[in-house]
């Protein structure tokens, strides 16, 4: 940053507004501070100088600003490691995204609904073709019959669905039960909610509710529990003994269950059971749902939450709040995708238990000791035999050495160093990137 002076000096000598010929240098005793012109270049020259300060203190960033209830979150783990792979040129089985399209008859759907104008606002709550398609597709899943007007509320997403749930039913200071590892979104809501989370862990090999530890965290104060079926990130699924225990606390503390069932269709070695169908539980129950993982549509952000109308008020009101309604295109489109055939979910089951096989026999080559993954497309293992750390230093090198992508498991527990030991792989991916990632490993990853 040049001084004031000479900030003066240069604008001396530039100024057009200098009474003598272009190119002459003003001789000393005629720049006297008292002329009219010499004051006017000296208020432009010291105005300079403070401009020049103003655009370097203008260069400085302001600090960050956060509310006290977001301040201990960071930018989300999967936004990370995602821009790491793309610097890298790592192959990403990381975010639980796929790399292939969702099918052209949803596709097709959606263009139409485009093309006949029905892309304004949607009714809030849903519109009443897919409402009732949701309905339909849950009576079939769990022999329960909703009313589509005044137990189905269609949202952005079920991340939407799980925030409306939480903002429109928890009070601060509630306390609230989630089972460690967790989805990331749930601590993030639960404290924009003002909630006390109180958490469970669910430990390696096979993930177990332990019950001497969940009946000690249920009290007459706990208001809901938030389940996760199957699980993200371990593929766990929650057993019917497990159900019913979590059920029947429930009851007996007058607890809320809210349940995050999104991967109910990739359930590979047990069926899906719904915690709303077991008895006494409808009516204390939020079952939330979306279409982006079953149809490989993650960026359509369609999602729903099920709940009896004393529930629902809640989701809806903050859902009003929220986004008000849903893409009204994409809406009508996945009416389709809810009329689909079983056909259609047999094959997709039959796709991605390739795919797992593909991960999960090729991790093991590669030296990894690989947990069982009943349900979900994602597949946890633990990193420890390969000598690092803790699961941040291993992705790292992973991403910067070996160029694959993988999810450092700590982010989802509330102490980090219960996830140390482990890593959460997807197998989201079309057969070649799976193949070349594993590939990659092989030649790169040593022991």
């Amino acid at each position: 940053m040049q001084s004031r002076g000479v900030a003066l000096r240069e604008a001396i000598i530039s100024s057009p507004a200098l009474p003598f010929s272009e190119g002459l240098k003003p001789k000393p005793h005629i720049c006297k501070l008292n002329k009219p012109w010499v004051r006017t270049i000296m208020a432009s020259a010291v105005s300079t100088a403070n401009s020049e300060q103003v655009a370097v203190k203008a260069q400085e960033p302001p600090p960050l600003q956060v509310s006290r209830r977001l301040e201990k979150f960071k930018t989300t783990i999967f936004t990370q490691m995602s821009i790491l792979a793309v610097k890298h040129g790592a192959v990403n089985l990381g975010q639980g995204f796929p790399n292939f399209d969702g099918p052209e008859f949803v596709k097709e759907a959606a263009i139409k609904a485009i093309r006949e104008g029905k892309n304004q606002y949607a009714r809030g709550y849903g519109v009443p073709e897919l409402n009732s398609a949701v309905a339909a597709r849950f009576k079939k899943d769990t022999g329960l019959t909703v009313d589509p007007e005044k137990e189905v509320t269609v949202t952005s997403g079920c991340t939407e669905a799980i925030a409306a749930t939480m903002l429109g039913l928890i009070n601060p200071g509630d306390e609230v039960i989630i089972f460690s590892p967790f989805y990331d979104s749930y601590q993030a809501t639960l404290s924009m909610s003002d909630a006390k989370i109180k958490t469970v862990t669910l430990r390696p090999p096979d993930f177990a509710v332990p019950e001497k530890e969940l009946r000690e965290v249920f009290s007459e104060n706990t208001r809901a529990i938030l389940i996760n079926t199957p699980h993200n990130p371990t593929g766990k699924m929650f057993s019917q003994k497990e159900l019913e225990l979590i059920a029947s606390l429930c009851i007996e503390n007058d607890a809320l269950a809210f349940t995050d069932e999104v991967y109910d269709k990739l359930a590979f070695e047990a069926e899906h059971i719904s915690m709303a169908s077991l008895p006494g539980m409808y009516e204390r129950t939020v079952t939330m749902n979306s279409l982006g993982k079953t149809f490989s549509l993650t960026g359509w952000k369609i999602g729903w939450a099920i709940a009896p109308p004393h529930l629902s008020w809640g989701v809806r009101q903050a859902h009003s709040y929220l986004t008000f309604s849903t893409s009204t295109p994409m809406q009508w489109a996945s009416v389709a995708a809810l009329q689909a055939p079983d056909s259609y979910y047999e094959e997709l089951l039959k796709d991605y238990r390739a795919k797992k096989n593909i991960l999960v026999d090729g991790l093991k080559t590669v030296g990894f000791k690989v947990y069982d993954s009943p349900g979900t497309y994602f597949v946890v293992v633990d990193h420890t035999p390969f000598g690092f750390d803790n699961d941040i230093a291993f992705c790292e090198h992973l991403i910067e050495k070996v160029g694959v992508v993988a999810i450092p498991t700590s982010v989802f527990y509330v102490d980090p160093n219960e996830g140390k030991n482990l890593v959460r792989f997807t197998f989201a991916k079309d057969e070649d990137t799976l193949k070349q990632a594993i590939e990659r490993m092989k030649a790169n990853l040593k022991r």
